[in-house]
């Protein structure tokens, strides 16, 4: 597939390394022909290789694809993917269907229920919210297994960063969510004339007491009703039905 992630140490020495999305081509299109990138790809496949690596391959730009530039309506920025087995699929807090909730994510749907009244749902897969133009980056897109940040570093933040800021580029405005200190930094990277930016403590239990009764979802949704557009349907929908 052309618009997936094909790594290869060949194609990605040679700058053909990870393909983007056909959504984001226009706009980042750019990035990928920069030696930093290369490297990057040629890091990466070097890494599939040799180690167990996070999301599986081909996986890598899920978010992106989920989610095209021109539907973007709201931006939460992780860190880095989820480091053990099953869980990571290319979208920030978000786990694939049948894999136990994690602790982060099982907190933001606490404080879901708490601001909007919109209880747990029996999964952790966050695509509905991605296809309502919810873009669930991570600042660093592959993890060694077991080995948190293993590929800090190694130039995901460089591209990651390039993304924050074509959305930021953008003519309509979008709610960019900054959670815990990491995700904050990148505040410079965003226009603050023409977005909305909801900032608060990560979900993360060492952060938790901070970030429960900061009602984020209400604030995102209060953000695109004034801007004229629809609010985001938080519901996750259950996979058992009743």
């Amino acid at each position: 597939m052309t618009d997936t992630v094909e790594a290869n140490v060949g194609g990605a020495e040679s700058g053909a390394g990870l393909e983007l999305p056909e959504s984001w081509r226009e706009v980042l299109g750019t990035e990928t022909e920069k030696p930093y990138f290369a490297e990057l790809a040629a890091f990466v496949a070097a890494q599939r290789a040799e180690h167990q690596v996070f999301p599986p391959s081909g996986q890598e730009f899920s978010a992106l694809e989920a989610t095209p530039y021109e539907k973007v309506r709201v931006l939460v920025l992780g860190q880095d993917p989820y480091h053990d087995d099953g869980q990571a699929h290319g979208m920030s807090f978000s786990v694939l269907p049948g894999t136990r909730t994690p602790p982060s994510l099982r907190n933001i749907f606490k404080e879901l229920d708490a601001d909007l009244g919109i209880p747990a749902p029996d999964n952790g897969y966050l695509m509905h919210w991605a296809e309502q133009g919810v873009l669930l980056l991570n600042a660093v897109l592959t993890v060694r297994a077991h080995e948190a940040n293993s590929h800090k570093a190694k130039g995901w933040e460089k591209f990651t960063d390039a993304v924050i800021q074509a959305v930021s580029a953008r003519e309509e405005p979008v709610v960019f969510v900054l959670w815990g200190n990491y995700a904050k930094k990148k505040l410079p990277l965003i226009d603050t004339g023409k977005h909305v930016v909801v900032q608060g403590a990560h979900p993360s239990p060492l952060s938790a007491k901070l970030f429960f009764g900061s009602r984020p979802f209400s604030q995102i949704n209060t953000a695109l009703e004034g801007f004229g557009v629809d609010p985001i349907d938080w519901r996750i929908p259950d996979l058992k039905q009743a």
